[in-house]
């Protein structure tokens, strides 16, 4: 069996959030994060850091100065309950704040912990321009019940859409599961997103990447925090703020 087809079926066979334990994570940082404050950076003149954002070799959204003394990275599922919660308490503050000030960049990298379901939506951030990506992974989270519940209430549609060819599939589990529509509502459209799910080859690139990275890392939970490749022991915005702060972003 594929991947790509493993992954389909885990969404038709079990609940939605069956892997709810995974979806967290407070593993222990090791070594040390501290530095003397640092001068914020200006943008390009006419710009703000905020809207300069690039694709990372590990298929994750970099956001900011790209040469930023303090970068953080963030292994988040875009189901994850945790990963909402962080985004709705800190994502305004981090990017209004500390990614704005050219001291911090911030990276978004996909985990898949609800196999299809993740690897959906993360295939449509894709779509999406590089500068909409994060923006649209905190609407999704700021509204997760709505996006998540066609997946958990549509079951027979899902389980249609899972038995047709691998290069229709993925684009009518998509409708299924509403995808198509909650994109299209924020500027891409449906042949758009028809021509990202469309694509196979692509689909299966970025589910083996974002395994792989995942696995590198040692990332067994959502959200896990890196700040400049070192662990952070917590999963919360208060502890990742004192992070930065103590890194530096003060």
């Amino acid at each position: 069996m594929t991947m790509l087809r493993s992954i389909a079926l885990a969404t038709i066979s079990a609940p939605l959030f069956l892997g709810l334990a995974a979806c967290s994570s407070e593993d222990d940082a090791t070594g040390s994060l501290t530095a003397e404050p640092i001068e914020s950076i200006a943008a390009p003149a006419g710009s703000d850091w905020n809207l300069q954002a690039v694709r990372t070799e590990q298929a994750g959204w970099l956001v900011g100065n790209p040469d930023a003394p303090i970068k953080l990275v963030e292994y988040g599922s875009l189901t994850c309950p945790a990963c909402a919660q962080f985004s709705m308490d800190g994502s305004r503050k981090l990017h209004e704040e500390y990614v704005a000030s050219g001291r911090v960049s911030y990276e978004f990298r996909s985990v898949m912990i609800h196999g299809v379901v993740d690897l959906l939506l993360t295939r449509a951030l894709e779509c999406s321009p590089v500068t909409a990506a994060v923006p649209i992974a905190d609407q999704i989270w700021g509204d997760l019940n709505a996006v998540t519940g066609p997946f958990q209430n549509n079951t027979a549609a899902l389980e249609a859409a899972n038995s047709l060819p691998n290069d229709q599939r993925f684009l009518a589990l998509a409708e299924a599961g509403g995808v198509g529509e909650f994109f299209a509502a924020r500027g891409i459209s449906r042949d758009q997103t028809a021509a990202c799910f469309n694509d196979v080859a692509a689909i299966q690139t970025l589910a083996e990447t974002t395994q792989t990275v995942s696995e590198e890392a040692g990332v067994t939970g959502t959200p896990t925090f890196f700040l400049n490749g070192q662990r952070l022991d917590g999963a919360n915005w208060a502890s990742v703020e004192a992070a930065l702060q103590q890194a530096g972003a003060r």
